[in-house]
């Protein structure tokens, strides 16, 4: 029941019913991984997809010149690697934790055995996968309108939601993440996130103090990460 459960929480699975998640529930192989492992590397065969249950993953590829890009921070109750069941069969980027924790494992074999034995499973779950398509055209207009001001005050903004402390109407907000590794999600450069920070620190918004942002204006802050909406 308790993995029932956790196959509930993900947006691609949104369309199943309780009979579809037992049947998932039967294929999908429970996997602990330890910070700094790898779970498979760009252009390794793709042979299932992954529920992350607790930690987080850090999706990336590796430029011809050894830089690194990273493509997507996986929170728990995301599902990823779903390209092993489209594309050319293998995985477009390399899965790294950030931290231990755990996810389940879900085999293409298994999965498209039970959509062939199973058309209204097939349906329900092409039905979730058009919910995440729409989720992706967001975040793709997010990127492609939204200045850099208004991408870092939507993501402090977030942030601020999932991991936050208040006092005396202050906010402290723990990043998470590297500020490289922030550039990276938000499709910038280092250089020019620092200068945000500045500028924001400048208008009196926040005060960065290591890995930690303090906002002084969570008001001013919220107007900024609304501008491209």
């Amino acid at each position: 029941m308790e993995l029932i459960e956790q196959l509930k929480k993900p947006l691609l699975f949104s369309g199943l019913n309780n009979a579809d998640l037992a049947e998932l529930a039967a294929i999908a192989v429970r996997r602990a991984f330890r910070k700094g492992e790898t779970l498979f590397c760009e252009g390794e065969e793709a042979t299932g997809f992954y529920l992350l249950v607790s930690g987080s993953i850090k999706l990336c590829r590796t430029s011809a010149d050894g830089r690194e890009k990273v493509l997507h921070f996986v929170k728990p109750c995301e599902t990823f690697a779903e390209a092993a069941f489209f594309g050319n069969g293998t995985y477009p980027a390399e899965a790294r934790a950030m931290e231990e924790g755990e996810a389940l494992y879900l085999p293409r074999k298994g999965l498209m055995e039970l959509m062939a034995r199973d058309p209204n499973f097939a349906f329900n779950l092409v039905v979730s996968l058009s919910l995440m398509l729409r989720q992706f055209v967001r975040q793709i207009e997010e990127l492609s309108f939204a200045d850099v001001t208004s991408r870092l005050a939507s993501f402090l903004v977030r942030r601020a939601a999932e991991s936050s402390t208040n006092f005396g109407g202050i906010t402290y907000i723990d990043l998470g993440i590297k500020k490289g590794e922030l550039a990276s999600r938000l499709g910038t450069a280092s250089e020019t996130i620092s200068r945000t920070f500045k500028k924001l620190k400048e208008e009196g918004i926040i005060e960065v103090q290591g890995n930690r942002v303090v906002v002084h204006q969570m008001e001013k802050l919220e107007k900024l990460s609304e501008r491209h909406e």
